[in-house]
């Protein structure tokens, strides 16, 4: 399968996509997203657990549980741009081997 470029897929220091700054153990499958980064803590005040937290920039992001269903909050931060780095970020997340740069047979919704 053909590798993706490494400047159309750009990993941080940790190996994590960019500017979720998220690699893919770190985030649920079940997703909440808002808008304005301070929504995050008043979504995740509400869950069990939290296991993991980030922010890089306007992309807030905690993952924990609520009961046994782990969930994800994250924020987009204003217009439709952010909106569109965070749905294409997730789906790498999700569907491109991060080590290999390829992307997976199997592919997540």
């Amino acid at each position: 399968m053909r590798r993706i470029a490494d400047s159309e897929l750009i990993l941080n220091e940790r190996g994590a996509i960019y500017h979720l700054a998220c690699r893919p153990e770190e985030v649920a499958h079940n997703i909440i997203i808002v808008g304005d980064q301070d929504r995050v803590p008043l979504v995740s005040k509400h869950f069990d657990k939290i296991e993991f937290k980030i922010q890089h920039r306007e992309f807030v992001t905690h993952t924990g549980f609520v009961g046994n269903k782990r969930i994800t909050c994250l924020s987009t931060g204003i217009g439709t741009d952010n909106i569109d780095i965070v749905m294409n970020e997730l789906d790498a997340l999700f569907n491109i081997d991060l080590e290999t740069k390829t992307i997976k047979e199997k592919l997540t919704c």
